[in-house]
Parts: structure tokens; sequence; C-alpha cells
């Protein structure tokens, strides 16, 4: 089968033996997503070695669970050891032992087929499009910021990246009724939340403000978000930080400890309270889709992605 994978050498599409475990599911990748991650991964992040890709909606081949074939799916993307307490409590995401779709010693989905155990598998209803069902992680991650924190009218918020993560935040948050601000570079992208009802504002006119909000979350996929958010929080506010990135972060610890700033790290999100609002038809994404390749043309869809003012880029095997 064809796949995208980080080698050696460096990013490469190339055929690879099809994945054979017969204590999983074998599912053909409908469609597979590029985002940011992938692209750090492409140069180093995580020192992860395989096929890329956590983003996928595909259909169900074999599986032990024979009621599960031919249906479509998407899947969470930790896979726990199965044993430990936090596996027995039903929540994989930070087993010690587990494996991470495309990110940690497990071949990811921006190939022909992938594999994952049943467990971790979602149905998709068929009102879904394949083209927003990949957005079901992403999604997650966004939704994940509500199991830390909670939201009320009352809550001053602001999320900073116009990027498609800092954009999901936003619509999540938005869905709270807190009073939402997001801050970004580009005019156009600000524009789909502004379409939205979602107040904006471009980021040289936002550090000019400062400890305005009770809550930061940090999408920009940058360092400098740090700061920035550092600067607009109020005392004792709250700290969500989305951006995962190759490289260091300073930290000005003196003044989180000085203002008595909370600092929450937010990754992972369980998958279906993001399908829940995708089956409401509650979040946007069609603006949010930019370009479509087929997977032999991968190597330039990613260049694609990281190139200034694009959105998703989508690959289809």
């Amino acid at each position: 089968m064809l796949a995208l994978r980080v080698e050696k050498k460096g990013l490469a599409v190339r055929e690879i033996e099809k994945p054979t475990s017969k204590n999983e599911a074998l599912i053909r990748v409908l469609v597979s997503g590029i985002c940011n991650t992938d692209l750090e991964i492409a140069q180093g992040y995580a020192g992860f070695r395989g096929t890329i890709g956590h983003e996928f909606v595909g259909t169900v081949e074999e599986a032990p669970d024979r009621s599960l074939i031919g249906h479509r799916v998407v899947g969470e993307i930790n896979v726990g050891c199965g044993v430990c307490a936090l596996c027995a409590g039903g929540d994989s995401r930070h087993c010690a032992s587990r494996t991470v779709l495309g990110i940690h010693g497990r071949d990811g989905a921006h190939a022909e087929f992938v594999q994952l155990p049943v467990d971790n598998l979602l149905m998709v209803p068929g009102r879904i499009a394949d083209e927003h069902a990949v957005f079901i992680e992403p999604l997650a991650a966004a939704c994940s910021i509500k199991e830390r924190l909670s939201f009320s009218k009352d809550t001053k918020v602001a999320v900073i990246g116009d990027g498609k993560l800092g954009l999901l935040c936003a619509q999540v948050i938005a869905l709270t009724g807190a009073q939402l601000v997001l801050i970004g570079k580009h005019e156009d992208k600000l524009r789909i939340a502004q379409r939205l009802g979602i107040e904006t504002q471009l980021l040289e006119e936002a550090e000019k403000r400062s400890r305005d909000f009770d809550v930061v979350i940090e999408a920009s996929g940058a360092a400098s978000g740090f700061g920035l958010a550092l600067k607009l929080l109020k005392p004792r506010g709250t700290l969500v930080l989305k951006s995962t990135f190759h490289g260091s972060t300073e930290i000005d610890a003196a003044q989180i400890v000085v203002d008595e700033i909370s600092l929450i790290g937010s990754r992972c999100g369980r998958f279906a309270p993001a399908l829940d609002l995708l089956k409401k038809g509650a979040i946007e994404l069609d603006s949010m889709i930019s370009e479509e390749y087929p997977l032999s043309k991968a190597m330039y869809a990613m260049d694609r992605a990281a190139a200034p003012g694009v959105m998703k880029v989508l690959l289809r095997p």
C-alpha cells in the first residue's frame, strides 16, 4: 500500500506492506487531514519514524467484531496497554505504555490502510460528509478544554491563533456563551469567525491590551503566543496551552508566580462530544478546507499545508 512516512532520510511517499494484525480492525482510509502536528513531526517533533497522520475517516474492511465491517468510522488516536489503572478506568490518553496514531509507536493514517483496536472506533452517521468527519480529531482536541475548565456568560476568554485549531477552539467556546475574542494575524481567517458571530481582533491590536481576560487559550502553534497569553491574562487567570511544536519555549516563571497564573496543558479529547457537535451541525467546517490531493501527491500537499494562508489540506488515497 502507499503511505506518507517520516524516515531517517526524511519525508517520503512509498509502498509498504499493508498492516496485518488480526487483533485490530483494518480500515481503508477514505480521507485524511494534514495538521500542524504532521508538519512538526516532519521537522523532528516527537522523534517519530513511520507513517504519519492521525486525522482520518475510513471504512472497516476487517475486524474481530464483524458487525463493524463495511461501516464508516473514525478512531481515537491513543492506544493504551489495557491493564493499567488509567486504561481500566476507560481513558488511555495518559497510559504510560500507550502508542499514538502517527505520532508515537504506531503507523498513522496518511496511507491506504490503517489499523486500530475496535474499542477506539466510533461509527460515523451517514449525514456527516467524509470531509467533515476528518475534522473529528482536532474538534475533539478543542472540546477537551471543557473537560478541564468551566465557562459561563461572565467568563472573558481569548483564543490566540486563527489557524484550524484556533478556529475550532473559538467555535466550541462560543457555544458556552462566554465573552470570547479570537486573536489572529490574518484578516481572511478572522472573517471565518466573524461570519459566525465571534468577535475578533488583529494581533497588532491585541498586543496593546493587558490583563483583560480570565482565560487565554494559546493555539497559535508558535512560541511567541505564550508571552502574549501571559500579558493578556488577569491575575489568577488561566492559560490553556494547545500548541505543540518542535523546539523550546522560554517561560517567564516570575510573572506566573507573581500573578498566580494557572497553567493547563490540553491535548487530545474524547471523540464522542465532537461527533455529537457534527451530528447537530453546530460547527462550520467548509470554510476551513483549502485544498485536496491524492495520496500520491502527499509531498506536495505537505508543502501546501505549510504555506502561509492555507487552511486544512486533505489527502484522498
